[in-house]
């Protein structure tokens, strides 16, 4: 109890004794010394606390409280997913939006038809490689006449697009917008209205238009809806063929409703639009008349037969979950790497809006309900035999194929360029498998991962091992999934690490040059050290023939197998911190200069007075009578 209350005196006195020195300090003239300790001072706190302060004096970003609670209650569900990548927010009051790189047209498409989900878009269709071909046809259903805050959230997991509005009074507004993958001829528009506030609420509606369609012919028709007979707008047109003399018929069916939609006080509204859209392939004009008849019909009968299995609320959340769970299959074959902050360097967002936009303009045939047996059996066929692909260097240095998504011209651009690289690298059997093909050809090529001649092989020079990579179940044969790992280790080198998630049969693998004894494979991982060869071979090899990779060792012919160095310093901070300065804020390092130079000049000073006033002393010393 002694020493406790001895210890507080002793603080007690410390905390006089600075603040006397303190004191001290403040009072008197303003010398230099104490200027200088001032501006250091001064300078200290603009750099490290003025920011933070700043930002709270400032607080969040304006806006009424109903938008903030509302836009909050709208994004929780997308917290961890927006850490992962898995989907993008973009906010349409953000000024300059398209000359943001960073910035993604929100799109949804199946490979049948595909739109880009702004304000009043139209409808494209396949032309070549992509759905690149307009139909001047604008589908959206759009409540557009209260001041609301509008954001935009692309889940890229589940290939639906949600659009939601906040309005200063309390109103709540959702869309969401998907492609069907199952029903490839469905554009399917879920709104949702939620008016908490006491009085009723009468909206205005955008409501679906045609622009540039001059052979355009519309028509309304009645549809049984339940014991209901609804109105549906048909329109149906020739499309013409850029660079070509040919023609597409093209048939587009769509709910019609009024301009106007009434919501009630405390209470919701939900409102379901379905569009089907039919067309030829590409034809003369002297046989537009018939095909024209024959994709009206056909679009008629689908909405129909749409309408059918939206009966109820079940029905309609059957329809939603059929069409996620098929892009949620997609992504099963994945690919992970670390982040980086070096300027121009591809991240996880650039890479998942990259393969979102490519599979959307391609069709997931196996999935389709209109598909025959036969050829979804010839498909899952395509999805085993990858022999071949991929060939080329590794595609995260392509940075042509990497290029901004921020408009629908780019991003049918880029993907056009992608789809032509990967079928002319070796990949073309698995294109023709669909989507599910395109997406283990994307993975493969992310790490040049090539199947060739009985095994898969990891093509990458070891320099380039400078992040964390993960190859998440790539399909080997119809039975087998491989991981790989790339780990950076403390040392800063590159460890391999591999296994199977499931397997239908034994596997091995070995690492550069194969001079060592294959490593059986299994659901644990497995350690493989990075090798650098002379000549430069692959770094990995996988096989279930253990005889074809025991033969590998002779006919893989090196002078000298070495393990990789480490990587230097200043590269894996570029990495990690956007700089080679290390981990630290480039504004601790400035300071720490200033402050040197600021030593030295005081240095300097001490040494000219110094010598000054011996210089003087000597005089008067010497000049003494």
């Amino acid at each position: 109890m002694d020493r406790f209350g001895g210890g507080v005196a002793d603080m007690s006195r410390r905390a006089g004794d600075v603040l006397r020195r303190i004191n001290r300090f403040a009072d008197g003239p303003l010398t230099r010394k104490k200027l200088v300790i001032l501006v250091l001072v001064v300078i200290f706190l603009v750099l490290y606390i003025g920011p933070t302060l700043m930002s709270w004096l400032v607080g969040p970003e304006t806006g009424s409280g109903h938008q903030n609670v509302c836009q909050k209650n709208f994004m929780s569900p997308f917290e961890s997913a927006l850490k992962e990548y898995d989907v993008y927010l973009r906010q349409e009051s953000s000024a300059s939006l398209a000359s943001l790189s960073h910035n993604y047209v929100p799109y949804v498409g199946n490979g049948l038809l595909g739109i880009a989900l702004e304000h009043d878009s139209h409808l494209n269709i396949k032309h070549g490689r992509t759905l690149s071909l307009p139909v001047f046809y604008h589908p959206l259903y759009i409540i557009d006449d209260y001041d609301m805050k509008e954001f935009t959230v692309a889940d890229y997991k589940k290939g639906i697009v949600n659009r939601y509005q906040c309005s200063n009074s309390g109103l709540q507004i959702s869309y969401q917008y998907y492609a069907h993958r199952t029903i490839p001829s469905l554009f399917v528009q879920e709104i949702w209205v939620n008016n908490p506030t006491s009085s009723a609420k009468t909206l205005k509606l955008s409501t679906p238009r045609v622009s540039d369609w001059p052979t355009s012919v519309k028509q309304t028709i009645k549809l049984h809806q339940g014991v209901d007979l609804k109105e549906y707008e048909v329109v149906t047109g020739m499309i013409p063929i850029p660079d070509s003399e040919n023609v597409i018929a093209a048939s587009v069916v769509c709910r019609k409703m009024s301009n106007t939609v009434q919501v009630e006080a405390r209470d919701g509204l939900d409102i379901l639009i379905l569009t089907t859209v039919q067309y030829s392939k590409p034809i003369t004009k002297g046989e537009y008349a018939k095909q024209k008849d024959a994709v009206e019909k056909r679009a008629i009968e689908e909405m129909e037969k749409v309408i059918a299995l939206t009966g109820d609320r079940t029905a309609l959340r059957s329809l939603r979950d059929n069409h996620a769970r098929v892009w949620q299959g997609l992504w099963y074959t994945g690919f992970y790497i670390s982040d980086s902050k070096a300027e121009g360097i591809i991240n996880g967002d650039r890479i998942n809006a990259t393969i979102y936009a490519i599979l959307s303009q391609v069709r997931s045939y196996e999935y389709e309900e209109n598909i025959k047996p036969n050829t979804k059996s010839e498909i899952l066929r395509s999805l085993t035999y990858s022999e071949g692909c991929y060939e080329g260097y590794s595609t995260l240095d392509a940075f042509n194929l990497w290029k901004p998504l921020n408009s629908l011209a780019n991003l049918n651009t880029v993907a056009s360029v992608w789809l032509l690289t990967l079928e002319k690298q070796g990949c073309h059997n698995l294109l023709k498998a669909g989507a599910s093909g395109v997406n283990q050809a994307m993975i493969l090529s992310f790490g040049s991962l090539r199947f060739s001649n009985q095994h898969l092989e990891y093509n990458i020079h070891p320099s380039k091992l400078h992040r964390d990579f993960l190859f998440r179940r790539v399909n080997y044969g119809n039975m087998t999934h491989v991981n790989i790992s790339i780990i950076l280790q403390e040392d800063n080198k590159a460890a391999i690490f591999v296994a199977l998630d499931r397997s239908d049969k034994t596997y091995y693998a070995c690492d550069g040059g194969c001079l060592d004894s294959p490593v059986q494979l299994g659901p644990y991982r497995r350690y493989f050290p990075v090798k650098l060869t002379e000549p430069l071979t692959a770094i990995l090899y996988i096989t279930a023939d253990k005889q074809h990779m025991e033969d590998l060792r002779h006919a893989i012919h090196v002078k000298e197998v070495v393990e990789a160095p480490a990587h230097e310093n200043h590269v894996i901070a570029l990495h990690k911190h956007g700089h080679s300065l290390g981990g630290l804020n480039p504004l601790f390092w400035i300071s720490i200069i200033v402050l040197i130079v600021v030593f030295h000049l005081f240095l300097c000073r001490i040494i000219m007075n110094e010598f000054c006033d011996s210089g003087v002393s000597y005089r008067r010393l010497y000049n003494k009578p």
